[in-house]
């Protein structure tokens, strides 16, 4: 299924695009005899991932929770990870998985690494503008000024115009700490993917979905052993994808994943080998 009700609330994927990214990045030490029970990489050895975001339509407001990639990279980075020289505009993806992107009030970025907030913003004539005109958006402030420290370690992640302009013109505000963005929809931290990373819950009804963003990128992820070679502090993620991932089981939750190229939605339970694992739901 690419919708679900949750009281309220209709929450909605939309998937940008599907691209190819190293398999050594996304699964870290796990041994390829594991993870490619699951996942069948190419001949560069590159496995498939989405641009997924997440539509969540309360009646009040139109949340959309993350914005791909954009149109930022390079020809040749668009050649590396299999995507066509262009592609449409986030607004025109909204379109056609017939939603309207004028009704959008809200974006929420879990953080801004290009690959999550790069459809915030289209360049015209040279010039970023927001994508989506009447909305707020929200990231973390520390993130924000992480992505300026340029650190050798990630910063090629970073595209500023992707945010910078929103910054400037008052549209995006930038979160101090966990907060309730509107009724029943949280930005909450969950530190180790990166320092200021936050995933996104939204409760209806007694029913609760959230999006896991990096700190669980793909159904497979489930387990909390298995982090990427991405994330700036395993150790940690580890613990945080254990503490989030308990809840989840333990109250049910319908999730939803950061580049999983085929689940849209999954339910988390426990498993007595991996501790955790996501079943898609149907």
């Amino acid at each position: 299924m690419s919708s679900a009700v949750l009281g309220d609330f209709r929450v909605s994927l939309i998937r940008d695009a599907v691209y190819w990214w190293d398999a050594g990045a996304m699964f870290g030490v796990v041994p390829k005899t594991l993870w490619s029970r699951g996942t069948a990489a190419d001949e560069l050895n590159r496995v498939p991932l989405g641009f997924n975001c997440y539509l969540i339509e309360t009646g009040e407001h139109t949340i959309l929770v993350e914005t791909g990639g954009g149109d930022k990279m390079d020809a040749r980075a668009r050649e590396r990870m299999r995507l066509p020289p262009e592609q449409d505009p986030l607004p025109e993806v909204i379109v056609r998985h017939g939603f309207d992107p004028e009704r959008i009030d809200i974006v929420l970025n879990s953080h801004l690494h290009w690959d999550h907030c790069g459809g915030n913003t289209r360049l015209q004539g040279g010039v970023a503008r927001p994508n989506f005109p009447r909305a707020r958006y929200c990231a973390a402030r520390g993130e924000w000024e992480h992505a300026h420290e340029r650190h050798l370690r990630d910063r090629v992640s970073y595209i500023d115009a992707n945010y910078d302009p929103l910054v400037e013109s008052g549209r995006m505000q930038l979160l101090e700490a966990d907060g309730e963005v509107a009724p029943g929809v949280w930005m909450r931290s969950a530190p180790g993917h990166n320092r200021d990373m936050m995933i996104v819950t939204a409760a209806s009804g007694g029913r609760t979905f959230c999006f896991f963003s990096d700190l669980v990128p793909t159904a497979a992820h489930a387990n909390p052993t298995w982090v990427a070679a991405f994330d700036l502090f395993p150790l940690i993620a580890i613990d945080t994808k254990f503490r989030w991932l308990t809840q989840a089981a333990d109250e049910e939750w319908l999730c939803g994943f950061g580049h999983d190229p085929e689940t849209a939605f999954a339910t988390v339970r426990r498993h007595p080998k991996s501790r955790f694992e996501a079943v898609p739901a149907g």
